[in-house]
């Protein structure tokens, strides 16, 4: 009883951050992303796909423009079509999301 219940435990501490990764490159649906790449703008409500604590996709980032430098957190700040995005540079994992211009 002891090694079921012991082999249950081991499995579900190695099992349960695998299924946590979340996706980092999620690409934008085919029609979304031919529009995109003809330089028009992303639909409105595109800025309710994105959240705190997901990953920005490289699309996105793509129409953004980088406002300074990352500060000491290696936090940067992006704008993407009057939407500014905070996020850690390296893994664009989002920190907060602001609305308006800076």
């Amino acid at each position: 009883m002891n090694k079921i219940l012991l082999t249950c435990s081991l499995a579900l501490l190695i099992s349960q951050p695998l299924m946590a990764a979340p996706d980092k490159d999620k690409p934008l649906p085919p029609g979304l992303a031919k529009k995109v790449a003809q330089g028009k703008p992303l639909p409105p409500g595109w800025q309710k796909k994105l959240a705190p604590g997901q990953f920005l996709p490289d699309d996105y980032y793509r129409r953004g423009v980088v406002l300074g430098r990352p500060n000491s957190d290696g936090i940067i700040s992006i704008q993407i079509e009057g939407t500014v995005v905070e996020l850690f540079e390296h893994s664009r994992e989002i920190v907060r999301i602001l609305e308006g211009r800076r």
